[in-house]
């Protein structure tokens, strides 16, 4: 059952990171492209039906986390505490920046609340990626120091960066040269996958500016992401052992080189969906190939004190587990038919259906 729950909270966060990661990308996009008033409206439009239901998608998954693995909920909802808060108040501010922009129609009221949004969504794929990094990194558990663990096992808290600002010193830090590397990939992995989104939800007069945006993107991506295969090295000295024990894995890295390979074809796609299509492939096939190289581990101990946080040590107990198997179920049918009809109303472009003009 443990492994169960496992796959249930890795296909929400990666349903998350598809559906949310496309609005963070078009926030980007906003911040940095869309310099008319019409193109600003296009990709409120684009993400305006959709943005708050996709947040859900995180809930969702806080909720099986607290469910199904109470330890590593609580391990880590104390020691991320405090970046933790800070994606709180980005959400809330790129939410409002959504909301209140059409309340008053003044050049700097507008504005405003365009930078709140875009840089909102900026930092928090930056932020989402920094987490990342920091769970392959892993963690002190335990917050050994001389090799005495000074506090419960499954303890840890990290300040904002260490003085060294290394991912290998012993007062370890949330952001790093290693996680702010991780960063900085899902800042341009998202703000493509926000491009394509534009493109594939309206007719947009930037849509042929970001068409060759991404295609320079994707270049920057592929060796970014190159780059990162190699400084993994410097955190974990096999980083491939579960492909080598499990030859089949190594399905999700092709799936993520897959989708950077098609990405170079943006320009010539017939379909404006089909770049949105092979940027979901590299997201999904990356975070995939991410949580399948630390398995079983879902939060690393950077010392030998202590072990490393699993699905079978952090996991609720078995009754917990199989009684909410049912529910679980019917919670899935529900969403499933929910986003269905959410999808098939908003079908199609979204030039025309404008967002907050009230």
């Amino acid at each position: 059952m443990e492994f169960f729950w496992y796959v249930v909270l890795m296909g929400i966060l990666a349903v998350y990171l598809v559906l949310d990661g496309y609005d963070f990308g078009a926030g980007i996009i906003h911040l940095f492209f869309a310099k008319e008033e019409k193109d600003k409206k296009a990709i409120t439009s684009a993400i305006g039906p959709f943005w708050d239901a996709n947040e859900v998608w995180l809930i969702a998954a806080g909720g099986v986390l607290f469910f199904a693995f109470p330890t590593l909920y609580a391990s880590s909802f104390s020691g991320f505490y405090l970046p933790l808060i800070m994606i709180l108040w980005l959400l809330i501010f790129r939410a409002i920046g959504l909301e209140m922009r059409g309340q008053v129609h003044h050049p700097m009221w507008e504005s405003i609340w365009d930078k709140a949004f875009g840089v909102a969504s900026l930092l928090l794929a930056l932020f989402f990626g920094i987490a990342l990094g920091n769970i392959v990194r892993g963690v002190n558990l335990g917050m050994v120091q001389n090799g005495v663990s000074t506090q419960e096992a499954h303890y840890f808290f990290l300040p904002l960066w260490n003085p060294t600002f290394s991912p290998q010193a012993n007062e370890l830090g949330i952001i790093d040269w290693f996680t702010l590397f991780l960063g900085i990939v899902s800042v341009v992995a998202l703000t493509i996958h926000g491009a394509n989104w534009v493109i594939y939800k309206t007719n947009s007069s930037l849509n042929p500016k970001l068409k060759k945006v991404v295609f320079a993107l994707n270049i920057v991506l592929l060796v970014l992401v190159c780059i990162s295969l190699q400084i993994w090295h410097f955190i974990e000295p096999e980083p491939f052992h579960n492909f080598v024990e499990h030859p089949l894995l190594w399905f999700f890295p092709l799936m993520t080189f897959a989708g950077i390979l098609g990405l170079f074809k943006v320009r010539s796609f017939k379909k404006d969906g089909q770049a949105f299509i092979f940027s979901t492939l590299f997201l999904v096939g990356g975070f995939a190939s991410t949580a399948v190289s630390i398995f079983p581990n879902v939060l690393p101990s950077t010392n030998k004190v202590n072990p490393s946080l699993t699905i079978y040590n952090t996991a609720a107990g078995e009754y917990g587990l199989n009684a909410g198997l049912s529910w679980f179920f019917v919670a899935l049918a529900l969403v499933i038919v929910y986003f269905i009809i959410q999808y098939r109303v908003f079908s199609g472009k979204m030039d025309d259906i404008g967002y907050g003009e009230h």
